[in-house]
């Protein structure tokens, strides 16, 4: 069983997320959705998080091991308390390389049903199982290159090259970032489905996050677009 821990210094030292999910509570509610959902109780919303853990875990790790070849599928949960912090989730790894899936105590309150925190866990947990920070890094990296070889070639000075690889890094970073957010949502929706929770009801929360539309370097693609992912993962499984 994996552990649930609270530990704001554990999570501010682990390596940069591969991905996040906001849901600010202050997104407006949208008509015929589950949006008009009360919020769960405190008590209830913590229950309903052990709950979501205790299941989604072992099928993401299932998963995780029939997908990958030796990669490190003992997912680490955690639980981000430290203060003032959006209601956010991600995805890293700690200093042995073992992945992590943490939580913000804002996502957690903000959250309408346990459909919704199943869906989070298992698109948070399918970055890892599809390697998708070790992509992006590799992404930045070649985009740090290549900016930097243009302003070397450019005769550019020492500050334009340092600054042209900063931005690389951005832009690389972010090249693939809306295709792995969809390809995530896909698998988290075979994960959380697998698992006994409904996902069209839980990926009701793109009704309630603000639309990032579709952005040129955006790192997350339109809601709807999202919402059709989901939709067309559960047909294809008979979901």
């Amino acid at each position: 069983m994996p552990w649930v821990l609270r530990c704001a210094a554990v999570v501010a030292a682990l390596a940069v997320a591969a991905c996040d999910v906001a849901a600010p509570p202050s997104a407006p509610a949208t008509t015929g959705s589950t949006t008009t959902e009360p919020r769960l109780s405190p008590g209830a919303a913590a229950r309903g998080f052990v709950s979501v853990v205790e299941t989604v875990e072992p099928v993401a790790e299932r998963e995780c091991r029939r997908r990958t070849q030796g990669a490190n599928c003992d997912f680490l949960i955690l639980v981000d308390d430290r203060p003032n912090q959006p209601p956010n989730a991600f995805q890293t790894r700690d200093e042995t390389g073992r992945p992590v899936l943490a939580f913000t105590l804002a996502l957690i309150a903000d959250a309408r049903n346990t459909d919704e925190l199943a869906f989070v866990m298992g698109h948070e947990a399918a970055h890892h199982i599809l390697g998708h920070l070790d992509r992006q890094q590799r992404n930045a990296a070649a985009g740090a290159l290549i900016f930097a070889g243009l302003a070397s070639v450019t005769g550019g000075t020492g500050a334009d090259i340092r600054q042209a690889q900063e931005l690389g890094a951005v832009v690389g970073a972010r090249s693939y970032s809306k295709e792995f957010e969809l390809e995530a949502d896909e698998l988290g929706t075979i994960i959380a489905h697998r698992a006994g929770y409904d996902v069209l009801r839980g990926a009701e929360f793109f009704a309630r996050i603000p639309d990032p539309g579709n952005r040129f370097l955006g790192t997350h693609p339109p809601n709807a677009q999202r919402a059709t992912a989901v939709r067309n993962t559960l047909a294809r499984i008979g979901g």
